[in-house]
């Protein structure tokens, strides 16, 4: 009886969290079917006559919340999971994912694995290249069928579109052929939930810290690794503001808006999260042993490293 309660808060926060998330991600995929803006919707209802028709847009978009949060919580636990059972393999103490519910246009953040140091650099390359690999399996399917169910449509001025890899565009050239000039891809719900786990994958991928590229870079080329996470941190800042400045520079006078700034809004944050990280982390990865790397994990390894390359976006969003 004891064991049993003792199990019970390790248990509740992790179960606790992924209902939250599970809740912002059914959210988020609701309101990417509302046809207005909530505020326009409020005062259709309110000024116009319209309560009943509002209603029955919003119970409507409500329902088709799981075309977008099923496939990606998917790729979300598959990811996790890839890292829990890997490190049970290698006999590595880990915690359940912590998802992590966030209220924005993907409804999470993706979800955190607490772990003790591993003490092999073999090991740290199976646990840390286990999740973006697992989450990739989902993730290229889920992508390319919601690919094949979005149309083709005239780009709406003022509205965003999902940022390009190189990946992603051999997808959409591959499934949606030739795209005429003023015109793009509308994104059907299950594409834009495997076109957020390919960034999400991305950004795990980023060769920094104790994110999962960052195992396995540590995990290749040892110490000069945590010197190559620092500096990269830096440049992934120092890109976001210069690209920034460079298009309010050269936009002109009076077009200028907050969507212009998405380098800044998404890749500063990162940044900075990932040297907060750094710094609380010691700024140096645990070390991991001296165990040379077979050959089948170098080349895991170096997969890594390419699908950072291939996924890579530089522009996550981007204004019409």
């Amino acid at each position: 009886m004891s064991d049993d309660l003792d199990e019970r808060p390790r248990l509740l926060l992790p179960a606790g969290l992924f209902l939250a998330t599970v809740l912002s991600v059914f959210y988020a995929g609701a309101t990417q079917h509302l046809p207005r803006r909530p505020e326009e919707l409020i005062e259709a209802a309110f000024t116009r006559g319209g309560i009943l028709s509002a209603l029955r847009t919003l119970g409507w978009s409500l329902g088709q919340g799981w075309r977008f949060a099923v496939p990606l919580l998917a790729i979300l636990v598959t990811h996790e999971l890839g890292h829990f059972l890997l490190a049970r393999r290698h006999r590595v103490p880990a915690s359940l994912p912590m998802f992590v519910p966030f209220p924005n246009l993907l409804g999470t953040m993706g979800a955190v694995i607490s772990m003790r140091p591993i003490g092999s650099r073999n090991a740290l390359v199976d646990i840390g290249a286990a999740g973006p690999l697992a989450g990739l399996v989902l993730a290229l399917p889920i992508t390319a069928v919601g690919l094949a169910l979005s149309p083709i449509e005239p780009l709406t001025p003022g509205g965003l579109l999902e940022g390009d890899s190189l990946v992603y565009l051999l997808l959409k050239r591959l499934i949606c052929g030739p795209i005429p000039p003023g015109y793009d891809v509308q994104l059907h719900p299950f594409a834009f939930a495997g076109w957020t786990g390919l960034f999400m994958t991305m950004l795990n991928l980023l060769p920094v810290g104790q994110l999962d590229g960052g195992h396995v870079t540590y995990a290749l080329y040892g110490r000069r690794a945590d010197r190559w996470s620092r500096w990269f941190t830096g440049a992934l800042l120092g890109y976001a503001l210069a690209l920034s400045g460079y298009i309010a520079l050269t936009t002109p006078r009076g077009q200028l808006t907050l969507e212009h700034f998405q380098p800044a809004l998404i890749w500063g944050p990162w940044a900075l999260v990932t040297g907060v990280l750094l710094r609380l982390s010691g700024d140096a990865h645990p070390p991991a042993g001296d165990d040379p790397l077979t050959p089948g994990r170098k080349a895991i390894a170096l997969l890594c490293l390419a699908l950072f390359a291939l996924l890579f976006m530089p522009l996550p969003m981007r204004a019409v």
